[in-house]
């Protein structure tokens, strides 16, 4: 294999001299540059991607950090981000936090990522005071993805959770539905993620706007998944007498819940309907009706806002907004937020519908 010292040796110069010249910097005269591209070429040497990179003072790397890399949403945006960091030349380091606390402090507290990464990406991952003050000492570029946190200097991409869930609530309301069920998040989640209390409190503010007084009999909490869904459904058929839909804060969730209320001997829409958030892959096959998120054009975007100070974007065209968002007076740039669409299928219809 062909060392950096062997094209020095033919090129008759250092091994800092050919290392400057291959990298295109103008300390080294045009006669001695093109000596050791002809000793390089004639050699077959290849430089290094992350030799070059680190020479630079740069890794190459971007960390992204998700909560889960099980859930649907999590994995479409890390999958979304990776290939446009791999298309820019970018590597991706993924820390997934499996919904634990400690690993979540040990990741974003600790020098861990000190010199190893160029910017990172934070997805749904709330943050604490102690952990602004780790993310401020790092002094690297960052955004965050469909989060309650606000990172100073950072911008963020994400839908309006509150919108969409007034959305999938008056959709039921809509068909006629009043007596409307919310299976939800759960506050004691380790991490404890805020996009369910942006959905809960949407579809609160539907049932007001239709002069309806949210009863907390109707909304039960359990974790976001299709597990979840099912006990939290299963919970809230217990309780009495069912509704006649539920309004799921995903379709992870509204995948539990119809399982359940089919285990009920319950018929979906005839008896109850259901309706999520997301726009998950298998909805279609389902055919559950939902508040459809862009999911993977969220990962695309905050990759290549990320990349912006970076000045390493691939030269691809800008994915979204014509332009990066506009900063506040503090300097950091506001939210960019895209549209969420109501899409309806055969899991919703009014009440008592055959």
């Amino acid at each position: 294999m062909t060392r950096i010292d062997d094209v020095a040796r033919l090129a008759g110069v250092s091994t800092a001299t050919v290392s400057r010249a291959l990298r295109g910097l103008p300390t080294v005269s045009a006669a001695t540059r093109l000596r050791v591209l002809a000793a390089a070429e004639q050699l077959e040497y290849a430089v290094s991607p992350s030799a070059s990179r680190l020479a630079g003072g740069r890794t190459g790397t971007v960390a992204v950090v998700v909560p889960r890399i099980t859930r649907w949403f999590f994995a479409t945006v890390v999958e979304a981000a990776e290939e446009f960091l791999h298309g820019a030349g970018y590597d991706l380091l993924l820390y997934n936090l499996g919904g634990r606390e400690q690993v979540r402090q040990r990741v974003l507290r600790t020098a861990n990522l000190h010199k190893r990464v160029d910017g990172i990406m934070l997805v749904a991952t709330p943050l604490r005071p102690a952990d602004l003050t780790a993310l401020a000492r790092l002094d690297l570029p960052g955004i965050t993805i469909s989060s309650g946190s606000h990172v100073p200097g950072w911008p963020c991409v994400r839908i309006d959770d509150v919108a969409a869930a007034r959305a999938a609530t008056r959709h039921l309301l809509d068909l006629g539905h009043r007596r409307i069920a919310h299976v939800s998040g759960d506050p004691e989640d380790e991490l404890a993620f805020t996009t369910h209390l942006d959905r809960r409190r949407g579809y609160r503010e539907a049932l007001r706007a239709a002069g309806i007084t949210p009863d907390p009999s109707l909304d039960v909490e359990s974790q976001f998944s299709i597990c979840g869904g099912t006990r939290a459904t299963a919970e809230l058929l217990a309780r009495g007498e069912p509704p006649t839909a539920i309004f799921a804060a995903c379709d992870e969730m509204a995948m539990g819940a119809i399982s359940a209320l089919r285990d009920a001997g319950l018929r979906v829409p005839q008896d109850v309907s259901v309706i999520g958030v997301d726009g998950h892959d298998l909805a279609g096959v389902l055919g559950l009706s939902t508040i459809a998120q862009p999911a993977a054009e969220q990962g695309r975007l905050a990759a290549r806002l990320l990349l912006d100070p970076l000045g390493g974007c691939g030269g691809e065209p800008f994915p979204g907004p014509a332009q990066p968002p506009r900063a506040d007076g503090d300097g950091t740039p506001r939210p960019v937020i895209l549209p969420t669409r109501l899409v309806v299928r055969e899991s919703t219809a009014p009440p008592g519908a055959h």
